[in-house]
């Protein structure tokens, strides 16, 4: 049988660190990654994200361990390297389970990033 909690707001054990519900439900991120891009990808920490597939030079596949309520939910995404200012980085073909990522660097180019990162907000399924 299924139960429910109802509360206004989260408080940690200490009693401080307190966070209303409505950020819990609606503002904070429903997945996120650190990855290094280069190579094998590999995630340095994440939330909610299953695996990461490398499509090609500077195309990734985020896929989630909990799917999306729709496709159409936000990403925020960018990437660097050591020895790159910076990297353009946006995400294309959303779906309910997953997103791609693509990064360019300076030169307009294809380019896995070192630093590779991503949030995703919008609702869970």
């Amino acid at each position: 049988m299924a139960s429910e909690l109802r509360v206004n707001t989260l408080k940690d054990a200490a009693g401080a660190n307190s966070v209303g519900m409505s950020t819990v439900a609606n503002g904070s991120a429903k997945a996120w990654v650190n990855f290094n891009a280069t190579g094998t990808p590999a995630a340095r920490d994440s939330f909610n994200i299953s695996s990461i597939t490398d499509l090609e030079t500077g195309r990734f596949t985020l896929n989630f361990s909990n799917s999306m309520d729709n496709a159409d939910f936000a990403a925020v995404t960018s990437g660097g390297s050591h020895n790159v200012a910076g990297m353009f980085g946006y995400m294309y073909s959303p779906t309910t389970s997953s997103t791609n990522l693509e990064f360019i660097n300076t030169s307009a180019s294809l380019a896995d990033p070192v630093f590779a990162t991503s949030d995703v907000n919008g609702d869970l399924a």
